[in-house]
């Protein structure tokens, strides 16, 4: 057996976007899904509305080779991974005071929150441009901005959680963004506020957004035929 890649803190976390080629081999897709599913590892399945993909995994766990065993299998299943993402979950180095419970979700999420069907995902940066670069600014107007942007994800508390997880130096941007909500105008009004925020509205930039429906794997394998 290959020895375990994990980071030491957190886990590592898989966005896998897939279309279905003919022919797909569902039950080796739950044989995929199961032995991704094994001890600290989850994995969230969904449907993909639009043209981007046809169904997306989230998988996060300890070892990353084991979330790299999903994406063969899953591909060996005869689906196509047309886009993926690769990020740790964090804490903030602005969550300082945050109640150690709070913190230990972050690093440790149990997926999927009950009640939260409608999901989106999408990556993001902070600004390098004149002017606007973030990493230029001094800690305490980082934290203050930072502080306003959290304030206003806490008015959705309850109808969204929202998974941020790190990717500076894994991947092309610097955050993936993760939302589940109890409808789909939950997450659209979410992101809409928030973006009203200063550190968001002047120093964000995004990339692209996929959106579904959290479903069981064996409901998603019957609408996809």
């Amino acid at each position: 057996m290959t020895e375990p890649v994990s980071p030491t803190t957190g886990w590592g976390v898989l966005h896998l976007f897939c279309k279905a080629r003919p022919g797909v081999d569902a039950e080796a897709v739950r044989s995929a899904v199961k032995a991704g599913s094994d001890g600290d590892h989850q994995v969230v399945s969904f449907a993909v509305l639009g043209h981007k993909a046809d169904l997306g995994f989230l998988a996060v766990g300890p070892d990353l080779w084991r979330l790299r065993t999903l994406q063969t299998g899953l591909q060996a299943a005869g689906l196509d991974v047309v886009a993926s993402y690769v990020s740790l979950t964090e804490v903030s180095e602005y969550a300082k005071g945050m109640p150690e419970e709070r913190l230990q979700a972050r690093l440790y999420p149990q997926l999927p929150p009950e009640g939260k069907p409608a999901v989106c995902f999408y990556p993001m940066s902070k600004r390098r441009d004149v002017g606007q670069n973030w990493f230029t600014e001094p800690y305490q107007e980082r934290e203050r901005l930072m502080f306003e942007h959290g304030a206003s994800g806490r008015k959705f508390a309850g109808r969204v959680l929202q998974l941020v997880t790190g990717s500076t130096g894994l991947d092309d941007y610097e955050w993936g963004v993760t939302l589940f909500g109890v409808t789909p105008d939950d997450l659209k009004e979410c992101v809409y506020t928030m973006r009203f925020d200063q550190a968001s509205a002047v120093y964000a930039e995004f990339g692209p957004f996929y959106t579904g429906m959290v479903a069981d794997l064996d409901d998603l394998l019957t609408h996809l035929r």
